[in-house]
């Protein structure tokens, strides 16, 4: 044994003799090691028989907890992929099965992942890119497979009423598509004048809705925020938030107050055609309207409004940073489905986009029960909000009985 040590002034590398403690001590640790394993080789391969009972009940205890340790490890594994399939399933990316035979060529393209060409990110630490697309699509792939049959460079099917099955069964985000989005011509008027002059009814897609112009959607009850919404005219639409109809009805210029001139942007949630924006951008606010196209071409006509339409289910977190907006403005579109753990969800997701000191707006809630205002001012006082106005007045419906709707003014407190 010896140890190598170079020499730097004829450049050439040489051995040391070794001590003759060092070299007695490696012999000795040799002969250990050796020793060892000759008899774990003894104990493990001699038959039972050659032992004394002792023995062999040792050698059984030992194989025993070698085939438990095993089984041990088998279920840990186990588990590990399953934790893994499901990691997989709820990031969503994975839960295609883009091996089956009636999978579109363009669903295979854009959900395969890709390596990054010049390897691991070093500020992200990301290896690969991967398509975004909704985990829910699996449960609808014969509709997400029509939405992604289509010919590549050339124009996109008429079918937003496809994508809009989709949203709404959880399947967001869609997939991109490589194709031209259908060209309407429109006859838009400038501003100021388009807040309150209905633009051609050529101008609108209707494919896909029952309606084919606006008179049809005017005499519709689309929901309790609109009836009659798409009138500009002739309707109560140019009177809302000017001149109150009820006690629940806040004028915008009473709301406008309570923060002396702090309110530039604000998100309004379902909002009907647009009239809230329209009439903020009047007072120089900037509105953006969450809407979707149930029955009507809502974010068309928004949009022909001169205002910002954000197509986008209730289901979707919101694509905005934290604390961003002055005022959010909410009806009944905060009742989503009835549901108390829904309502919950977006609950907290207005409450993120709102700042501090930030107003939120409950606009004409309806109250379906005792149980359901009783249920919802619960879930308002859990947020510690400062009550600026609070009124619950009744209304009578078509039918002559009357219905209870919560109107409230909110102002969202420093939390520490």
């Amino acid at each position: 044994m010896g140890s190598v040590s170079l020499k730097i002034g004829d450049g050439t590398a040489r051995f040391k003799r070794a001590t003759l403690c060092s070299s007695a001590l490696n012999l000795m640790m040799l002969f250990s090691v050796l020793t060892t394993n000759l008899f774990a080789l003894y104990a493990f391969t001699s038959s039972p028989k050659d032992q004394n009972p002792t023995h062999y009940q040792s050698h059984k205890n030992i194989t025993i907890i070698s085939e438990q340790v095993s089984l041990i490890l088998r279920e840990i594994d186990s588990s590990q992929k399953q934790l893994a399939q499901i990691e997989k399933d709820l990031i969503g990316y994975e839960t295609v099965d883009l091996s089956e035979p009636n999978i579109p060529n363009e669903l295979k393209l854009f959900l395969n992942r890709y390596t990054l060409p010049l390897g691991k990110d070093s500020r992200t630490g990301i290896t690969e890119m991967v398509a975004s697309v909704g985990h829910s699509c699996q449960k609808s792939m014969d509709f997400l497979s029509n939405f992604m049959n289509y010919k590549v460079n050339g124009l996109c099917p008429d079918d937003w009423s496809l994508a809009q099955k989709l949203i709404l069964k959880g399947c967001e985000p869609l997939p991109r598509r490589r194709c031209f989005a259908k060209s309407i011509p429109k006859d838009l008027h400038p501003l100021p004048i388009s807040f309150w002059k209905n633009v051609s009814d050529k101008s609108l897609s209707w494919s896909g809705l029952g309606c084919k112009n606006l008179e049809c959607v005017n005499i519709k009850k689309l929901s309790k925020d609109c009836v009659g919404c798409f009138d500009l005219s002739n309707g109560i639409e140019n009177q809302r938030y000017i001149k109150p109809r009820g006690k629940n009805d806040f004028p915008i210029e009473d709301v406008l107050s309570l923060k002396n001139g702090g309110i530039r942007t604000g998100l309004d949630l379902g909002g009907g055609s647009g009239t809230f924006a329209a009439r903020m951008a009047e007072k120089n606010v900037t509105v953006v309207t969450s809407t979707l196209n149930i029955d009507a071409p809502f974010n068309e006509f928004i949009a022909a409004r001169g205002l910002f339409p954000l197509y986008l289910s209730l289901d979707h977190r919101f694509p905005f940073y934290d604390n961003v907006f002055d005022l959010v403005h909410v009806g009944s579109g905060l009742d989503v489905g009835g549901r108390p753990e829904k309502m919950e969800f977006l609950m907290f997701d207005l409450d993120r986009v709102l700042r501090v000191g930030g107003l939120f707006w409950l606009d004409n809630f309806y109250c379906a029960n005792e149980d359901n205002k009783r249920g919802l001012t619960r879930l308002i006082e859990r947020f510690g909000y400062n009550k600026l106005k609070w009124v619950v007045g009744e209304k009578i419906n078509g039918l002559g009985k009357p219905e209870i709707y919560l109107s409230a003014v909110l102002q969202k407190p420093v939390r520490v």
